[in-house]
């Protein structure tokens, strides 16, 4: 009996997982990939050192995406154990960070994807580059675009892994969202995701612009749910950084809803503020420079204190620390999806049955960053794709064994 042939749309992190598992099942697996390479956005994201996914407990792990309920069940069969053991498997080491995150031991995507594809290869698994999907035809074959004109394949099965909308040069363009919405398949907008955000600077700020802020907490609102330490950094345009990705859904909504939010930053966070305003007193009558310098505020941050408060109250410690403990930046906008690390928005769960099978095409499976889910940057956005990957192509192999598969 001849295996199942399964094409997969899209040769990032999910659709070569979905390969990875259906191959190792067996299947006949094509892959077509719009690019001339695969796996563009994945070595990107590897350029600064790979985090592909986090140590933390599941409880807290799964609590980074928005869609925790949807998501955990995909999770659970692809976490950060065995993504650290597919690895082994492909003889990559990793190691955990001292934020808890993890890295292969080089660091880079690039020897863990050149590992993965000779695997894959092994297997028999097919990869096209250069056909660029263009949809269905009448009878419910896939079309593709290629260098020597359209071609239609005919599969028992198909897992769309196309991506989102951030970095459309690396080959996430969104260009599907038409697509499947022709098709009745319902569609959250896509709106960018793990980006930076836009912010007015007077000229005085100019020297610090591109200088990272360290060691700082930030938070949106009340601050009870939207909590985040970490990096930023200020830019031309505003602010951007791994703080702010990871508040960047709560920010994303307030600018949304009223058109601007406020991000609400304690630069020094290790002092509370009623030592911050003993240790500044105590300092008496020496230089401003030198008595914030002491209390822990120079560089960039003396610098935001000296741009949000006003000249007459740099002396008085009380107006300091407030300022310090609670410094608000207005922000007035996102920079564009095409700018963004990731989007949100995608596919919506009611359109995708219990195997991420689309209900309106029958056959069709949705797998990785195209589906409605958010997360932040830590190795949350990578085992997100890895695992819906993975959950995609065992809802492939169970449709398929089903009698009416």
């Amino acid at each position: 009996m001849e295996p199942k042939h399964i094409v997969i749309i899209g040769a990032g992190p999910a659709g070569l997982m979905a390969a990875d598992v259906l191959s190792a099942a067996g299947m006949s697996v094509d892959i077509f990939e719009a690019k001339p390479s695969v796996g563009r956005k994945f070595l990107m994201a590897g350029k600064g050192g790979l985090n592909i996914t986090h140590s933390e407990p599941m409880s807290d792990f799964i609590a980074r995406y928005d869609q925790s309920d949807w998501l955990k069940p995909m999770v659970d069969e692809f976490d950060a154990k065995r993504i650290v053991a597919w690895m082994e498997n492909l003889g990559v080491a990793s190691f955990v960070g001292t934020s808890g995150r993890i890295f292969p031991t080089e660091m880079k995507a690039a020897p863990l994807l050149r590992r993965w594809l000779s695997s894959l290869k092994k297997r028999g698994v097919r990869v096209h580059c250069r056909h660029y999907w263009q949809g269905f035809t009448d009878d419910g074959s896939l079309r593709f675009t290629t260098l020597d004109g359209e071609k239609r394949v005919t599969p028992d099965a198909t897992i769309l892994a196309l991506g989102g909308a951030s970095w459309p040069s690396l080959g996430s363009d969104g260009t599907w969202v038409p697509i499947l919405a022709s098709k009745g398949v319902a569609i959250s907008p896509l709106l960018p995701s793990n980006c930076g955000f836009k912010a007015t600077w007077s000229p005085f700020m100019e020297a610090h612009l591109g200088k990272p802020l360290k060691n700082i907490l930030g938070w949106v609102g009340d601050g009870e749910k939207s909590v985040s330490s970490g990096e930023a950094v200020l830019t031309t345009y505003g602010i951007e950084g791994g703080l702010l990705y990871t508040l960047s859904r709560p920010l994303r909504e307030e600018v949304m809803a009223q058109g601007f939010a406020t991000l609400y930053l304690d630069l020094l966070p290790h002092i509370n503020e009623t030592e911050l305003v003993s240790r500044l007193a105590a300092l008496g009558k020496q230089s401003t420079d030198n008595t914030w310098r002491k209390a822990g505020l120079e560089g960039v941050k003396a610098a935001l204190i000296r741009e949000g408060l006003p000249k007459n109250k740099w002396s008085d410690a009380s107006s300091v620390s407030a300022c310090v403990k609670k410094y608000p930046i207005n922000l007035t906008g996102m920079q564009p999806i095409e700018e963004a690390i990731s989007t949100a928005g995608g596919v919506m769960r009611e359109a995708l049955n219990e195997h991420l099978m689309l209900r309106a095409v029958p056959n069709v499976f949705c797998a990785g960053e195209m589906l409605d889910w958010d997360a932040p940057t830590g190795g949350y956005l990578l085992t997100g794709c890895f695992a819906s990957g993975v959950f995609a192509a065992n809802g492939v192999l169970k449709h398929l064994s089903s009698p009416t598969g």
